[in-house]
């Protein structure tokens, strides 16, 4: 199901699938945990960021432009994992959830960036990060995640790898609306090219991938030239509102986050999805501007 950027009215189809679920007529879907990455390089435009365009045979989000990311697999619990960076625990305090689901989402966020960019934030140390992931080799390992038949563990355990959970950054955390029949618990983390490696057109899941200032992206989906689920538009427009990487890195770095659920609110005659609080004003201006 498609949500229209806020603040579009919702379409009736939506509308009265909401109604059915506050009358008691549908009942909520369990979430599942995910995360995703706003991949950055620096541009004379902001922050130039990592899109792909979903297949529109994809059950979800299908067509859309979204962000690195995906489901937390059952072995990204390992707590073997090679680490770098904050403590478990201190991320836990940051992504605002257990220990246990913490270590898990930072995986899950680095090794989704791996699988559908080519990106790896991951190094023989803590203070190095791989320089070339273009290789057949690293192609090899690459489909290996993808397909589960190799566990993110076993990768960087097989290559001397460590996490560089240091190169990661929070931004947000939403939670789909009760009434959606797909649910998803996905945190949002942000991190920067590392130097020397490049996105490659690799994800099964992506029919293409473009790199474009969060800004452009923005403007692109207001001209309805880029369609784009409420979560990704306003991160775009948060992002696009920083001059480098480093700045958004920088704020980053201070900031946890509390799961947002957006929900039906009125809007002139009709009705529209929830924000938070914090980016109403910045819309607002937005729309002014």
């Amino acid at each position: 199901m498609q949500i229209p950027l806020p603040p579009v009215p919702l379409p009736p189809s939506v509308v009265e699938v909401a109604r059915a679920y506050a009358d008691g007529e549908r009942t909520a879907v369990e979430p599942r945990n995910a995360a995703t990455v706003i991949l950055m390089r620096a541009s004379d435009q902001g922050p130039d960021v990592y899109y792909m365009r979903r297949q529109v045979s994809m059950d979800f989000a299908a067509g859309m432009a979204v962000f690195p990311g995906g489901g937390v697999d059952p072995r990204d619990f390992d707590v073997e994992v090679a680490w770098a960076g904050p403590t478990p625990a201190e991320w836990a305090a940051r992504l605002g959830c257990d220990e246990e689901t913490a270590r898990a989402l930072v995986c899950t966020a680095v090794r989704e960036t791996f699988e559908e960019s080519g990106v790896l934030l991951a190094g023989p140390s803590a203070s190095e990060v791989v320089a070339d992931t273009t290789g057949d080799d690293w192609e090899a390992d690459r489909v290996a995640l993808e397909t589960r038949e190799l566990a993110m563990t076993d990768f960087l355990t097989r290559r001397g790898l460590v996490l560089r959970t240091d190169l990661l950054g929070v931004w947000d955390a939403w939670l789909t609306p009760v009434f959606e029949p797909r649910r998803y618990r996905t945190w949002f983390f942000v991190a920067a090219l590392p130097e020397g490696q490049r996105t490659r057109d690799v994800s099964s899941e992506s029919s293409s991938v473009v790199w474009l200032p969060a800004r452009t992206a923005a403007d692109q989906a207001d001209a309805g030239e880029l369609a784009m689920m409420p979560p990704t538009y306003l991160t775009s427009m948060e992002v696009g509102s920083f001059t480098t990487p480093d700045e958004v890195l920088a704020v980053a770095a201070s900031r946890s986050v509390e799961m947002f659920t957006p929900s039906v609110e009125p809007i002139g005659d009709g009705f529209t999805l929830s924000m938070p609080d914090r980016l109403r004003p910045m819309l607002a201006a937005r729309r002014r501007g």
